[in-house]
């Protein structure tokens, strides 16, 4: 299984991809393809990604279950942390972590 996220990309290319793949919601495009299907589509979507940005998930035999990668302006990043792959939501210009939001919530307090 493949799933491919194009964010601000030209229309052209969402048109091309839905040739190998099902376009559920704007964007978003499902399939099953082979390995090198897989790789070409990748290809294809680099270089016609324009100032956009790409995101591509698929099946493997990984601790996951799936790898995933990103090429472009997306609004997220890729960390590998220990051999898992997570997904970092950076902060905004201005924003800031507090420590209130970060601490666990306390399951034996009573409200």
């Amino acid at each position: 299984m493949i799933v491919m996220i194009l964010e601000k990309v030209p229309l052209r290319l969402r048109g091309e991809l839905t040739r190998w793949l099902i376009e559920p919601r704007s964007g978003i495009f499902v399939g099953h393809v082979n390995g090198m299907v897989r790789e070409r589509l990748w290809e294809k979507c680099c270089k016609a990604r324009g100032a956009g940005g790409v995101v591509q998930l698929w099946s493997t035999n990984t601790e996951q279950h799936f790898k995933m990668r990103m090429v472009g302006d997306t609004t997220r990043q890729i960390v590998e942390l220990e051999g898992l792959q997570l997904v970092q939501v950076p902060l905004e210009p201005g924003e800031s972590v507090e420590d209130d939001e970060t601490a666990p919530p306390d399951m034996d307090k009573k409200s």
